[in-house]
């Protein structure tokens, strides 16, 4: 009997368009690949959902809360089913950006300066000299992201919004120029390392899933040594967290400074994105694995207690 997948995507989160397309992607190569699957679009009443399918396993392709920030994950684990990708505390830490960062860090990744904040506090006044970042401290895909140019007299006020739906606190981060690197791995095997040429201004949530938003230059054109340290760093910053499956880490590259000194970790991604422009499909590809085998993979990954 072909083994029963349950692919998890949509939920409730800002991201919720992107997941329905990494989740449909996912669930026509199951498909093709002999899987039996249940497609289901995560409600809150998700664990009932779960009971009466009974799948064998869930392949998690949600972005965002709940699926990315260790919730599902622990439901997953109290429901007895076998899931995809990072565990409950990885997910968790991982989503955390701030607590991210002091995990990363400790472990010998560069990550960039910066402090936490009240959204009250980053819209009152420059925290940083511009140019800087202000990101919310728990929300993926550059959701909520505003860079502070020098030309910026204040700060971004749509920080003060009443319908401002991204958290209470925002991580404000030095600007770091230069290059935008992403490297996949993928249990315990490292992938490519992509450059990310964004055709609009900043790589933003619309030139991510738009095709034609950005170019991806696939390998990166850096230096070897640049290209090689990125693929450590990023297996590097995985184990640190303690992922599990696939995970996505993105880097900005300043290459204005000497060798590797530049590069610095913004984040790594537990449920990096799956569709067919997505980042992830595209270095698996690049390592002479197809996307069905890519999406096979990830559910024969699938376990407990990750």
């Amino acid at each position: 009997m072909a083994k029963h997948v349950a692919v998890l995507m949509g939920g409730w989160s800002a991201e919720r368009e992107v997941s329905l397309r990494s989740g449909k992607a996912c669930a026509d190569a199951a498909d093709r690949a002999g899987y039996r699957v249940s497609r289901v679009d995560v409600t809150r009443e998700i664990a009932a959902t779960l009971r009466a399918l009974k799948p064998d396993c869930a392949l998690n392709v949600l972005h965002g809360r709940p699926g990315e920030d260790g919730t599902l994950q622990g439901l997953l684990e109290i429901l007895g089913v076998p899931y995809s990708h990072s565990g409950v505390m990885a997910s968790a830490v991982a989503m955390q950006k701030d607590i991210a960062k002091t995990v990363l860090k400790a472990a010998g990744v560069p990550v960039p300066g910066g402090m936490v904040a009240t959204r009250a506090q980053a819209a009152k006044k420059h925290l940083l000299p511009p140019p800087y970042v202000i990101k919310p401290v728990a929300e993926g895909s550059s959701v909520g992201v505003f860079i502070v140019r020098e030309d910026h007299k204040h700060p971004p006020q749509e920080l003060t919004r009443a319908d401002w739906t991204f958290g209470e606190r925002v991580l404000v981060e030095p600007y770091i120029p230069g290059k935008e690197l992403t490297c996949a791995v993928m249990g315990d095997k490292m992938l490519g390392v992509i450059e990310i040429v964004p055709a609009v201004k900043f790589y933003d949530y619309e030139a991510k899933y738009a095709p034609g938003g950005s170019k991806h230059l696939l390998p990166a054109p850096v230096a070897p040594e640049i290209y090689e340290e990125c693929r450590r760093l990023s297996l590097a910053a995985h184990r640190a967290l303690g992922c599990r499956g696939v995970t996505r880490s993105d880097f900005r590259y300043d290459d204005s400074l000497t060798g590797a000194q530049g590069l610095a970790c913004l984040e790594v991604n537990t449920q990096p994105g799956m569709t067919e422009t997505s980042l992830v499909p595209e270095l698996a590809a690049h390592a002479g694995i197809g996307f069905e085998q890519l999406v096979a993979w990830m559910i024969e990954d699938a376990s407990l207690d990750r």
